[in-house]
Order: structure tokens, then sequence, then C-alpha cells
């Protein structure tokens, strides 16, 4: 099918649809979580394992940058054929997966008494969220290593691979879900303990194919394997704590959002939790293009070649008008039946349908940021990611400030201000040319 395409086109989509498709299973995770620990007696067994995910997913996510950073450093040893630094991005990856794993281990009795000071749950809840939390994350040395694993093939342009461990992993995770909760009645051990075996049977498999691509590579043998120096990873360092700092900054935005949009009532938190979770929908399809932006602004940056960064801009500004429009008339024209399939509280309904211009309007507000991080992240530019999300931050905080006064309104103002001054910021170098990426 894809043969319709352009060559570069074709590049583009054999890197992004996989990726796609393998995201689209992760809210399908999320639902069978949720529906076999909503089969148990109590309901604090649900909000247990959602209090507990979150608080995992928040410092996974937060070490994403293993997988960016890993992306755009072996994307551009790639285009320059330097086959040392595609070692390097691998290993040094690898050195700061663990070393980071190791530390999440050691604090996480700290963590977790923070979190019961910080969150307003009852007792049982906080309860079975320990019990999660304790159990799952056992899983950050696999769950890290998969992201450098995962963040290595898209650098090498393989998106086959990432895909294939995203849907093992899954799917491996919704049968021992089935199995432990269900069938075994560990209640919410057994679903964090899926998600353990899940990472590292993910781990085991990546390692294997790892193995695969070094040799079609030709990386040299494993046997003379060497640490790399502690000088070579200055700019991985560097890199990594730009990229912290704007993950941090992001997610920061959302948790306002969601704390501050509770103080509005049940109905309003409700009914932002719906929208927000379309929008998330939204980032999966937009992330499969920004993996592929990533991996082809590597090559293309390893390489020194402008006019293929040219030609890339061209192609991503297409799919991203397209997929913003696209997006846009999906929520304008059937916004009301998505809301409804989502809940059936009359209540919470009708809030969302009101919401909902703020939701048709963010698609091509928000389009050009992930396009760009795209690309920042394959030019390995982080530093102007760091600066134009805490340009953003500042900008989304003070239309809050200016706007409270019109209650949820003025967080979903916030929100579109904070998605157009991200695309603004990050393309504004860009205005006389794409040089600023190969400095």
């Amino acid at each position: 099918m894809l043969n319709f395409f352009p060559p570069k086109q074709k590049q583009v989509l054999l890197i992004a649809l996989p990726m796609i498709a393998s995201n689209l299973t992760i809210p399908l995770l999320s639902l069978v979580d949720t529906a076999v620990v909503g089969h148990l007696d109590h309901a604090w067994y649900l909000g247990g394992v959602a209090l507990g995910s979150s608080v995992i997913s928040l410092l996974f996510l937060l070490l994403g940058f293993l997988r960016m950073s890993t992306t755009g450093l072996t994307a551009q040893a790639f285009g320059a054929a330097d086959k040392p630094a595609i070692r390097s991005g691998l290993l040094q990856g690898a050195v700061v997966a663990l070393t980071l794993a190791l530390l999440l281990l050691l604090l996480h009795p700290v963590v977790w008494p923070l979190v019961q000071w910080f969150s307003a749950a009852g007792s049982n809840v906080l309860q079975q969220a320990g019990i999660y939390f304790h159990v799952r994350i056992w899983s950050a040395p696999a769950a890290l290593l998969n992201m450098v694993l995962l963040g290595w093939f898209l650098g090498l342009h393989n998106a086959r691979y990432p895909m294939w461990l995203l849907l093992l992993g899954q799917s491996i995770n919704i049968v021992l879900d089935i199995v432990f909760v269900l069938g075994l009645g560990w209640n919410v051990a057994g679903v964090a303990a899926a998600s353990v075996i899940a990472d590292y049977s993910t781990l085991l498999v990546g390692l294997v194919l790892a193995r695969r691509v070094w040799q079609q590579q030709q990386l040299g043998a494993l046997s003379r394997l060497s640490l790399p120096r502690l000088s070579g990873y200055g700019r991985l360092f560097a890199l990594n704590r730009d990229i912290f700092i704007r993950s941090l900054c992001l997610q920061l935005v959302f948790v306002f959002i969601a704390f501050r949009g509770a103080a509005f009532g049940d109905n309003i938190v409700a009914a932002n939790a719906v929208l927000i979770t379309f929008l998330m929908l939204v980032s999966y399809a937009l992330d499969g293009f920004a993996y592929a932006a990533e991996a082809m602004t590597g090559k293309a940056v390893g390489a020194n070649d402008h006019n293929e960064l040219h030609l890339l801009f061209a192609i991503l500004a297409q799919w991203g008008l397209f997929l913003g429009v696209v997006f846009s008339l999906l929520f304008w024209l059937g916004g009301p039946a998505l809301i409804t399939a989502l809940t059936s509280i009359a209540a919470v309904q009708t809030t969302a349908e009101h919401y909902l211009p703020w939701l048709i309007a963010l698609p091509l507000l928000a389009v050009w940021s992930y396009l760009l991080d795209g690309i920042y992240i394959g030019a390995t530019r982080g530093r102007a990611m760091r600066n134009s999300m805490l340009l953003s931050f500042s900008g989304f905080a003070l239309c809050y400030a200016l706007t409270q006064s019109t209650g949820n309104h003025a967080l979903w103002l916030a929100l579109c201000v904070f998605m157009l001054l991200r695309g603004l910021t990050l393309v504004w170098p860009l205005r006389r040319g794409t040089a600023a990426l190969f400095k």
C-alpha cells in the first residue's frame, strides 16, 4: 500500500505507522487493568491501581529522556556512518539507565511516604496503591533499559523491532493480568506483577534483537566490549538534563490541570479527564510521526545533508496540517458521540460538551509542537527544547493567572496557549532555515 507514496513519504510512514499501531495498544492495557480490577469486591482496589500506576508512570515518563537522547545520538551516528558512536549510543544509554534504576530502587522507600503525604486518597486506596508501587518499582531496570533499546532501534531507522517489543510487552501484560487477578486472586499485587514480568520479558527479547542488529551493523565482537570512558558522557548528560527539564514542565502542566480541575467539582474534573483522554489519543498518532522526525532528522544532521532535512520539513508540515484538520473535524462532528461512549453519566456528558470547543481547537494548535519536538530531538538540540518549554510553561502560568476568574475555561485556554507557544518557540529559531540544527 505504501508503494503509492513518493520514496521520502514512504520512509516517514515506514517509521511512523508501526509506532502508531503499537501506541494504540497502550489504552487497551489500561482498559484491561480497569476491567479486571473493577470486578473485584471493593472500589479501593481500582483506586489503588489508578494511584499507584500514576506514580510509576510519572517516574518513568520523567526518565523518558533515555529513549529520546538515545534516538537522537544514534540517528546522527547512523547518518555519519560512525560505528563507534553507534555502539556508544547503546552502551552509554544502558549505563545511565541502570544507574537511574538503581537509584529508584534505593530511594523508593522514601518516595512512597511523600506520595502518601501529598495524596488526599483514603486509607484503603493508599494501602492498595502502596502494594502496587512496591511491586511495580522492581521493573525499573527492565523498563529503563527497554527505553534505551527502543531509542537505539529507532535511531537506526528500525521501527519494526520497537513495534514487536511494545506489542509483546502489552500482550504478556494483558494475559498475566487476567491470570494473576481473576485466576490466582492476587488482586492489586497481580496487576503490578504482570507489568514487572512483561517488562523483563520484553527486555530479554529486546536484547536478542539488539544482538542481531549489532551483527547486521558490523559493530564488532561483543566479547571485546568495554564501558565508554567517563569523558564521553558529557554530551549525553547535558542532553538528558535539558530533556528532563522539558518533560518535567510538560507533566506539571497536566498535573496542574488535574488538581485544579478537581477544585471545580466532581463533574468538571470527570469531564476534563474525558477530554484529556481524547487529547492523549491524538498524541499517540502524532508520536508516530515525531519518532520518524527524530530518526530522519538525526540521520540528516549526522550526514550533514541540508537538502534531506528541508524535504523532511515539507513532508512533516503536510502530515501535521492533515492530522490537525482530521482530528479537529473528528471532535467537531463526533465529539458528543465520543463523550457518550466514554461516560454514561448525563451530568458529565453535558459538562464535557460545554468544554468541547477547546478540544476541537487543540489538535491544530498542538500538532506542530509534537513534530518539532521530534526534529529537535533528532538534532540533539536539547537546550533549545528546554528554553522553549520554559517559555511555554511561563505562558501557561501567566495565562491562567490572568483568566482564572473564568473557572475551568481558564485551564483550557491556558492549555491552548501552552501548546501554541511550544510550536512558536520551536519554529522561531528556524525562521531563517534549518542551518541552526547543524551547529
